[in-house]
């Protein structure tokens, strides 16, 4: 279970007669995980969820009991992953629903609510109803059903609302439901609109669910876009544009394979705010697609936008919003635009939040050139669950690229962060010379690459042309394996001096190395399954090291040779704002979900909010309060073990402390001349957060106010064994 961190508990989907394996209405809402795997028992009412151990990459099933006990709520934040909590805590999302549903819903009818969360939305339209009519929430994921019992028990209307714990598409009337229901009330959007099935749901409720012309709550959405130009998000995709800068002679995307590693074609969530001096506007904003919630939406359409250029440059990217109609008059809006866009629609765009933010779609390649004036051609196409776009132009005669020559259908799919890393001149330099200071004066060198490092792969290739490299990919496996057979004769290195093993295997034995003992064993670390994760989650290389032990020589090199827990104390007013606990939502008592979601703020005393990934640069305001101290050393030359640290931590500015931020320094080498940081001012990686219970007003330590506290001690425990990192603090 997620205590403060250990072994991830994947929020499961209870697929019930369903085996589509697809983030939908639903299903789970905003994962911040992978998707998981679920197995479901319809006799016994059981769910298996899948438990993922972040240190060893193994797996196991656990149980998910149904059961009608009310009192009391989950020991654990078994759904502080979700972005449930950020939700309720978006005021201007609760109000402007309320104030649509009391508008739409003005007599007893049938209502349903198709993906209802804690019951929000339905206990909103059983109100506005005088409770007199018929409500009827949907809500498939078995842990979110329960919790919702608990907060229709907590407002008195267990039984008011009909809760159904199935997906919609699985209800029939006469069966789940007396009859279909007058008005559909939903939230089923993501950042990107349609990502958790808004179009599917849609369709199955309007043939099966609803009667004729229904009233609904939203009444339609628009998606708007802007072409932008931005180097820092072309370094987010265009790795072969950026390697060609690189002078360590390693081609991780040679000539004529230009596309052998790329980014998946879709739409990514960021929040744009935090590079908007990193963007350059070249066209207005834009209207793409008109989706109507009151009437069966087509699952595929495609549109031509003829777009004028408002400046030179070239375009990079596209960033896309949605604005919410909720009532049919128009007259209530919801908005996920930046704050660089201002219309009387957009309300709410100026709040920030983490479940809704605005997306970026990549252009291939390094940019389209264009001139003020000059009109481009867009094309975009929605599926059931996606948008894509496309610009209509021809490769410029300067670019010349032999596209994708002797590719075949292998490519590799990487993160935006993971593409930026490894274009990243300072990180492979960093990388160039810990390898290159490693190797020198040693012949015939057994080298394992015990991550998913392609670059440290070729790269030990490349420095000794003596050596022998086993790369064991535990997460690509054999992608990996394909992707070295492709890039070998650009490298100039034959692979007989390269391997992946075939069978993944827990550890390698002397059998595996042909009785040689390892000389070195490297990584990053960097493992594939990890991305997204808390940063010091990578710790598995320490695990694996530990694994390896018995076949390394006396005086094999470890690389990297310490890891580093370090923190700073920081004021996250907006992340914290959004992770806060919940009172009355609405008029509805929420506080029995608190725990269970992972808030912070008034929580009883011991409990506090759990450790969760943030991309640090993208939270709204922020502010350092202390020096960046360390934690804990991790030391990767000894086995695997149990360690505790303390620091005091002097405050260096005054404000309001909300938290600690978190992070891994991976040294590289015995000398620490060479640290890779993971932290803050890196972009290209998340960082842990630990949110206090209460902000804390801090100022520096000495002064002469009373009000504020000068220092205070964090302190941190590591338990291999549970796979458990605890963070602690006091303040003094």
């Amino acid at each position: 279970m997620n205590s403060v961190i250990s072994k991830t508990l994947i929020p499961s989907i209870s697929l019930r007669s369903s085996t589509r394996l697809t983030l939908t209405a639903n299903s789970p809402r905003h994962y911040k995980v992978h998707l998981p795997r679920l197995m479901s028992s319809e006799s016994s009412q059981r769910l298996f969820q899948l438990k993922l151990d972040p240190l060893t990459g193994n797996s196991e099933w656990v149980v998910i009991e149904d059961n009608d006990e009310l009192p009391g709520c989950s020991k654990e934040p078994l759904l502080a992953s979700t972005s449930y909590l950020d939700m309720l805590n978006d005021s201007y999302r609760n109000k402007a629903y309320r104030l649509a549903i009391d508008k739409t819903v003005t007599k007893p009818c049938h209502v349903l609510d198709i993906g209802a969360g804690t019951g929000l939305l339905s206990m909103m339209a059983a109100r506005a109803m005088g409770f007199n009519g018929t409500v009827t929430a949907c809500e498939s994921y078995l842990p979110m059903a329960k919790l919702m019992r608990k907060v229709l028990h907590r407002n008195g209307m267990g039984k008011t609302i009909n809760l159904i714990n199935k997906r919609s598409d699985e209800l029939k009337v006469g069966v789940d439901i007396p009859s279909r229901a007058d008005v559909l009330v939903s939230e089923i959007l993501d950042s990107e609109l349609l990502g958790e099935g808004l179009i599917p749901s849609l369709q199955h409720a309007y043939d099966n669910l609803l009667v004729e012309n229904p009233l609904t709550v939203p009444y339609r959405a628009v998606t708007y876009g802007q072409l932008v130009e931005s180097t820092y998000l072309w370094k987010l995709h265009d790795l072969y544009g950026i390697e060609a800068k690189a002078s360590d002679g390693i081609c991780l995307v040679p000539t004529g394979l230009d596309s052998i590693i790329h980014v998946k074609s879709q739409q990514y969530p960021m929040h744009c705010d935090a590079i908007r001096n990193e963007i350059k506007l070249l066209s207005e904003p834009f209207k793409v697609f008109e989706f109507d919630f009151w009437k069966r939406p087509e699952s595929h359409r495609e549109t031509e936008v003829q777009i004028k250029a408002i400046d030179d440059g070239n375009i990079h990217a596209l960033v896309s919003w949605w604005v919410l109609q909720l009532d049919r008059e128009g007259t209530i809006f919801y908005s996920t635009a930046p704050r660089w866009i201002n219309s009387p629609a957009n309300i709410g765009n100026g709040n920030w939040c983490d479940h809704w933010k605005q997306c970026v779609w990549f252009f291939r390649g390094k940019g389209m050139p264009v001139s003020r004036g000059e009109e481009v051609l867009l094309e975009a196409t929605h599926t059931e669950t996606s948008v894509s776009y496309n610009l209509n132009v021809q490769v410029p005669q300067t670019d010349i690229r032999q596209h994708d020559y002797g590719v075949g259908d292998f490519q590799l799919l990487l993160s935006p962060e993971r593409i930026a890393t490894y274009g990243d001149s300072k990180w492979r330099l960093s990388m160039l010379a810990t390898v290159r200071n490693a190797l020198h004066g040693r012949v015939n060198t057994l080298c394992v690459v015990v991550d998913d490092s392609i670059f440290l792969t070729l790269l030990a290739v490349n420095l000794s042309k003596t050596s022998h490299v086993v790369s064991l990919f535990p997460g690509l496996r054999e992608k990996g394996a394909q992707y070295l057979e492709n890039v070998a004769k650009a490298n100039d290195f034959s692979m007989d001096r390269a391997e992946v093993p075939e069978k993944r295997k827990a550890c390698l034995t002397l059998h595996d190395t042909h009785g040689r003992k390892v000389d070195m064993l490297i990584g990053e670390p960097y493992y594939y399954a990890n991305e997204g994760m808390l940063p010091w989650q990578n710790l598995r290389f320490w695990k694996d090291r530990t694994l390896l032990d018995p076949v390394l020589s006396e005086d094999a090199l470890i690389m990297p040779c310490k890891g580093r827990l370090k923190a700073c104390a920081m004021s996250l007013p907006d992340l914290w704002s959004s992770r806060r606990c919940l009172g009355e939502v609405e008029g509805f008592d929420h506080t029995i979900v608190n725990t269970t979601l992972g808030a912070c703020g008034e929580l009883p005393s011991p409990k506090e909010g759990p450790c969760l990934p943030f991309s640090i640069w993208q939270c709204g305001e922020i502010k350092e309060l202390s020096e960046i101290f360390t934690i804990l050393e991790f030391d990767f030359s000894k086995l695997i073990s149990s360690c505790h640290g303390k620091a005091e931590v002097q405050f260096t500015e005054h404000g309001m402390c909300h938290g600690f931020v978190l992070w891994m320094d991976w040294v590289m080498d015995a000398e620490n001349s060479i640290v890779v940081s993971t932290g803050p001012e890196h972009r290209y990686w998340k960082q842990g957060v630990k949110l206090l219970r209460k902000p804390v007003a801090v100022g520096i330590n000495g002064s002469k106010s009373t009000s504020e506290i000068g220092s205070t001690v964090v302190e941190a425990l590591f338990e291999p064994a549970s796979s458990e990192l605890i963070i602690k603090h006091a303040f003094s």
